[in-house]
């Protein structure tokens, strides 16, 4: 039986900034990557790519135990300040609201834009047929307003989806421009194999069922044929780039009890106050 495959010393480095319930479940998945491609990694070294700052695994920052959701997108951003190893939490979004609607920034975030309408219409605070305009003018006044609870930025909103337990993960943990999303993402699969085992694993022995699988677009539907997927529950959606993600019924359905908009800290300073922050 062959023996362990040799990983280049930076990414041993890199993964240790994970929870330390997920460090010997990524050298295994680098490892598996590794005796699938044993190219890639150390071509990576020699190459440019994002995330930046050493940010390859942010998105293992919770226990395992604590897993209940594995949110899969594409990949990360293609711009280093919104690539941040977190799948569809744009670094280059800080408040998420305007006075005519959502924040300029998230609306260049086609994703994220479509996912905030989704959740608004979830929340009843839109109706499915009304998402811009006047009627997204409004439901920013009032979440601008003091004394309003509504979530401000999108640090709160990330903030929110670990608190119910999401791993935002990518189906591949690179972008690079001049390598196809659909490649990368494939480099990565025997990771991903080992990242999903771990989580069954820890299920089982906790008695409970896998966390559901919520994946959004062609490339997070590479998961879903990995034989080790078929043990957990899923969530399938078009990709939020999508409008018709905003009416999506099942994810409607997935998220709307979540109160996943609601200031994790209750009321929220003014917006003034807000504002100055974010500077």
């Amino acid at each position: 039986m062959p023996g362990p495959v040799e990983i280049p010393a930076q990414f041993g480095t890199m993964l240790r900034s994970a929870h330390p319930d997920w460090h010997a479940v990524l050298e295994a998945g680098l490892q598996s990557l590794a005796a699938a491609d044993p190219a890639y990694l150390p071509g990576l070294l020699g190459a440019s790519y994002l995330p930046t700052e050493a940010r390859l695994f942010a998105a293992f920052s919770m226990p395992l135990g604590a897993v209940r959701y594995v949110l899969v997108g594409e990949g990360p951003y293609p711009r280093a300040a919104s690539a941040t190893g977190v799948c569809f939490m744009d670094g280059a979004v800080g408040s998420l609201w305007s006075d005519t609607g959502l924040s300029k920034a998230v609306n260049r975030a086609t994703s994220l834009r479509n996912f905030m309408k989704m959740l608004l219409v979830a929340d009843g605070r839109l109706a499915p047929d009304r998402t811009a305009g006047n009627a997204l003018e409004g439901v920013a006044a009032a979440a601008r307003a003091d004394g309003s609870t509504l979530v401000q930025t999108l640090a709160q909103l990330q903030e929110n989806l670990l608190a119910n337990g999401f791993l935002l993960l990518n189906a591949a943990l690179v972008f690079r421009p001049d390598v196809p999303p659909l490649q990368e993402a494939r480099a990565w699969r025997p990771f991903l194999a080992v990242v999903l085992a771990a989580l069954q694993s820890h299920a089982a022995s906790a008695g409970r069922q896998p966390p559901t699988l919520v994946l959004w677009g062609k490339v997070a539907a590479l998961i879903d044929a990995l034989p080790v997927s078929a043990g957990f529950p899923k969530a399938v959606a078009e990709h939020p780039y999508n409008l018709s993600f905003i009416s999506n019924a099942s994810m409607q359905s997935l998220f709307g009890g979540m109160a996943l908009l609601e200031s994790p800290n209750g009321r929220h300073a003014p917006v003034s106050a807000v504002s100055a922050s974010m500077k």
